[in-house]
């Protein structure tokens, strides 16, 4: 439930005493009604942003409610235009909605069937709103280099800030996380900010290639090498020169070609199967595991000298269950490309959504939470779109968070939106929320949250992008 104070709701009526009337029932109802004589003036009082609804009469002397509405939607197609009709003016109201009136109202009505009808147009206002920033911002992410890391908790961003650093160095990178948890888009995101962005990025699964090729895939061989081999083949590592190998799974890799790719990386140079010319690389190796690969190396199954080689840069990958406070986010992000992918809208997600994603462990990670956001696209209208119906119905299984975690997860989160709307200022969070100054600084210092970074964002992204 979105606290309404201070929505503004515009009401466009010639006759005072029924702005009067209207505008008191709603100002009871806890929005601020802006009282308008004209349709003239109340386009004058409308910008993009505008949060709430326009509640006008069809019948006023100059531009009417009709042409008011033609004018708003050729403007705004998304706000809510909520007219009133006169008593028995059925055709009048059929031509209203068939023109795209959100609703209609017969004089007279009640009070409460005014507020009611708000309060919908309102909701559908605050989610299509959010629809179109979403949209916005990852539009404009989509101009800057490299994938999107998507996230505002203080995990995510160190390793934003690190990926950045590194991109900018020439260390081979060890990625660590469990499976689903991103690292193949971390890899990417590290190749594409590089000064190699220009040249291959070539990616192979260590654990997916049979151990009867993975050494030609790798190293490339020479016509006649072994039976079978009828021509040359470029390898892997040869392929990518200039740019980035992307070897997912290295725990996968069998031991004897593990003493290869220790050579590889300290020589810079690879040797075709069935060749002993050296041919020079200039290529910038990540791996990637779910393992420990200490561990491993301690237990003899991974070289203990190649994964100290590996070891020079070393970023782990939170899993999702530990940014939990992401997860709304990264959902309506994945909700939007899979729309604009598709060709779709991107269905609006409720506070039960959001409590639902707080609700589940994600044992997939962020791969698990894609493909439900993809699900809920393409396939969520046949269950009305609640998120809890569709993800039992998949074949993930459910956690279980005490009730009290899945409320401070919750209240951390619309904290979090508020901020970002308003952009740290806290005043207007306050009216936003409906909380006391006092309260929500308590609330800043239990979640961790400090006003003065939504401030600079705006600035930050807009200095990243150059």
């Amino acid at each position: 439930m979105h606290d309404t104070s201070e929505t503004p709701i515009i009401i466009v009526d010639d006759e005072p005493h029924m702005r009067f009337t209207t505008g008191q029932t709603l100002e009871l109802a806890g929005y601020r009604p802006l009282p308008i004589a004209s349709a003239e003036e109340a386009l004058a009082n409308l910008d993009a942003d505008f949060a709430g609804v326009v509640v006008s009469d069809i019948r006023m002397p100059g531009m009417d409610g009709m042409a008011l509405l033609r004018e708003i939607h050729g403007r705004d197609p998304d706000l809510p235009v909520i007219l009133i009709t006169g008593h028995g003016d059925v055709s009048t109201a059929v031509t209203a909605m068939r023109d795209g009136a959100w609703d209609f109202l017969e004089k007279p009505f009640a009070g409460d069937q005014l507020v009611e009808v708000v309060r919908r147009g309102v909701e559908t206002r605050r989610l299509a709103l959010e629809n179109r920033h979403l949209r916005a911002e990852l539009e404009a992410q989509q101009s800057a280099p490299g994938p999107r890391l998507v996230g505002r908790t203080e995990s995510i961003a160190r390793l934003a800030t690190m990926v950045s650093r590194i991109s900018q160095v020439e260390a081979d990178v060890l990625l660590f996380g469990e499976t689903g948890a991103g690292k193949d888009l971390i890899a990417r995101a590290i190749h594409e900010r590089s000064r190699r962005s220009g040249a291959p990025f070539v990616a192979i699964n260590c654990g997916a290639v049979p151990e009867s090729i993975i050494e030609s895939e790798l190293f490339g061989h020479e016509k006649g090498a072994f039976t079978g081999a009828v021509e040359r083949r470029i390898g892997k590592f040869e392929h990518a020169q200039g740019g980035t190998v992307f070897l997912d799974e290295i725990e996968s890799m069998p031991m004897s070609l593990q003493v290869r790719l220790l050579r590889v990386l300290q020589e810079r140079a690879v040797e075709r199967l069935g060749s002993n010319n050296a041919i020079e690389l200039d290529i910038r190796v990540i791996a990637a595991t779910k393992i420990d690969l200490k561990a491993a190396a301690e237990a003899g199954q991974f070289r203990e000298d190649l994964y100290y080689r590996l070891n020079v840069v070393t970023l782990p990958i939170p899993p999702l269950r530990e940014r939990r406070e992401d997860i709304p986010l990264l959902f309506q992000h994945f909700a939007v490309v899979a729309a604009t992918r598709s060709g779709q809208e991107a269905p609006p997600l409720d506070s039960a959504g959001v409590a639902a994603l707080l609700a589940h462990d994600w044992p997939g990670n962020v791969r698990e939470l894609r493909n439900l956001a993809e699900r809920y696209v393409l396939i969520g209208g046949a269950w009305d779109y609640r998120l809890d119906a569709l993800m039992n119905d998949s074949d993930g299984s459910s956690g279980e968070l005490a009730l009290s975690r899945q409320v401070e997860m919750f209240e951390k989160s619309l904290i979090d939106q508020a901020l970002t709307r308003c952009r740290g200022r806290i005043n207007e969070v306050c009216e936003r929320l409906g909380v006391p100054r006092k309260t929500l600084y308590d609330k800043f210092k239990k979640y961790e949250l400090r006003p003065e970074v939504y401030r600079h964002r705006e600035d930050d992204a807009a200095s990243d992008g150059k």
